[in-house]
């Protein structure tokens, strides 16, 4: 099993130019890491019926991956909060890794980085409307342009980015969605526009079938 000082070991090994592009992902709870980022996507039976179970499954989820990952007990990973809400790790050890978590149709992400970064996953729900007006007016017309058939997966695909970079930043959407634009670069990446920020980043997609629902998750970390 994989120790703490081998798993910072082989996360310090990632050259910084290739980071955004270094993502990880994984659909085992057990899987262990070997570099950071990494990002879990995990089926799970349950189907939590209130925010307070949601937040359990998360947390219980996140509990066991990281400590999987760290060789320790479940009792002896702390997950606390910085001043703008997003998780890190406090221990074992003084890591300071940064987390993210997300759960939706019963599958969970739990996302760990040396950067702030942010993960969410969604269910593509064909019969949905999609919320046009909180959209960026780049992105209403790149789904103008796509065929009407594929506009929800396009627009979760849109959404799922939105939520993960607004997580990333810390301010979830305290930020207006519409304020930045997310572009689909392919099924695998995506990038982001924002007048905010110095330069576009990009991110990553992955999709997975669980219980008849097609699910899509994005992650996105803040390079340094």
């Amino acid at each position: 099993m994989m120790r703490p000082h081998e798993f910072r070991a082989g996360r310090d090994s990632i050259r910084q130019d290739d980071y955004r592009w270094a993502m990880h992902w994984f659909d085992d709870a057990e899987a262990i890491a070997p570099a950071l980022p990494a990002i879990w996507l995990v089926r799970t039976a349950a189907t939590p019926r209130n925010l307070t179970e949601r937040s359990a499954l998360r947390r219980g989820t996140a509990l066991r991956i990281v400590a999987r990952q760290f060789g320790c007990r479940e009792d002896d990973v702390v997950i606390g909060h910085d001043t703008a809400g997003r998780p890190f790790l406090a221990a074992p050890g003084p890591s300071g890794l940064c987390l993210s978590l997300a759960t939706r149709a019963g599958v969970v992400a739990v996302g760990l980085a040396r950067q702030p970064l942010g993960v969410d996953v969604e269910a593509v729900d064909p019969a949905a409307a999609p919320t046009l007006d909180l959209l960026h007016p780049a992105e209403r017309m790149a789904l103008d342009a796509t065929a009407f058939a594929d506009w929800p997966r396009a627009f979760i695909r849109l959404w799922a980015a939105k939520e993960a970079y607004v997580k990333a930043l810390g301010s979830g959407f305290r930020r207006a969605p519409e304020s930045f634009a997310v572009s689909l670069l392919s099924e695998t990446a995506f990038r982001v526009t924002d007048p905010r920020a110095p330069t576009n980043a990009s991110g990553a997609f992955r999709s997975m079938e669980n219980g008849g629902h097609e699910i899509m998750a994005a992650a996105f970390v803040i390079a340094e």
